[in-house]
């Protein structure tokens, strides 16, 4: 399968299908969320992008589909392009697909041999092992802290360093190899999935583009109309919470001259909807999923 999608029950019934309404899956990967959606439709139409060259062979042959093979950071201009009018929905799956983890020679499993690669789209320049071969310590340090919350960031940067002085790393494995010395007993692979989280969302400006995307939502959707993101981990789902609760990045609640918040969305759910125990067992990946609902005032 290519991807199981994650609470995709909790995820239609957040935006609310219209089925004369329009809407965008952002993160289109193997289609599931798409084609639920499609059965809920009519006459209404939706808009799937995906800039993962490998997403194009799941595209929906209906004509009330569209795909477009982007970045979702471009969201709003493609949207005014294919579509006359606001959406009434737009729904985010942030996580990696299976399909994604799955594939060796794209580099984002540390349980597969592959090059250091980790580019969500082969247009992209940077791939992870560049970052890892050409980075200084502090940059190192800086990404593997701020994007993997890894412990001694500092020390597995200088690991990293010693082992690239002696031979370019360029795989999977001999990263590995290169801070197997810093992994603490017990958290080996929990430790190596917080590094190659952290070279995969820098090699792809994960946060920048969610960044992006997330402040052009409002202005695309119609009053009623619903933002739906499911996150996987603790930076994605603090944007999340800040767009959605103050309109902003940073998550400052702004005030109009009667002091009522200047914010664009109501809030659905205050506490993130998490899996059921049920759900993990049958899907792993679903294990750090946290949905996130806002409807657009």
């Amino acid at each position: 399968m290519y991807h199981q999608p994650v609470l995709l029950s909790e995820c239609l019934e957040g935006l609310k299908i219209n089925p004369e309404g329009a809407y965008a899956d952002v993160t289109f990967g193997g289609g599931g969320h798409s084609r639920a959606i499609m059965e809920r439709l009519s006459t209404g139409h939706l808009y799937a992008f995906d800039q993962d060259e490998d997403a194009a062979a799941n595209v929906i042959d209906d004509e009330r589909f569209t795909f477009i093979p982007q970045n979702f950071s471009y969201f709003k201009n493609f949207i005014q392009l294919y579509h006359n009018g606001k959406l009434d929905g737009i729904i985010a799956d942030l996580g990696v697909s299976s399909h994604q983890f799955d594939t060796p020679e794209k580099g984002f499993s540390t349980r597969f041999e592959g090059r250091l690669d980790m580019r969500m789209s082969q247009s992209n320049p940077t791939d992870a092992a560049d970052i890892v071969n050409t980075y200084d310590h502090a940059a190192l340090t800086r990404v593997l802290s701020l994007y993997g919350e890894v412990q001694n960031a500092h020390l597995v940067a200088s690991d990293i360093i010693m082992a690239r002085e002696a031979s370019p790393i360029e795989t999977t494995s001999q990263l590995k190899a290169a801070v197997e010395g810093r992994l603490p007993r017990g958290h080996e692979n929990k430790t190596l999935a917080q590094i190659f989280q952290a070279l995969r969302i820098e090699v792809n400006h994960e946060t920048e583009a969610l960044t992006a995307f997330l402040s052009q939502c409002a202005d695309v959707l119609n009053p009623g109309g619903r933002l739906v993101v499911l996150s996987y981990h603790s930076l994605e789902d603090r944007l999340v919470k800040n767009f959605t609760r103050t309109g902003n990045a940073e998550g400052i609640e702004e005030k109009d001259f009667f002091g009522n918040p200047l914010t664009p969305y109501i809030i659905i759910n205050r506490k993130p909807i998490v899996p059921s125990e049920t759900e993990i067992a049958t899907n792993s990946r679903a294990r750090s999923a946290k949905l996130r609902i806002a409807e657009r005032k």
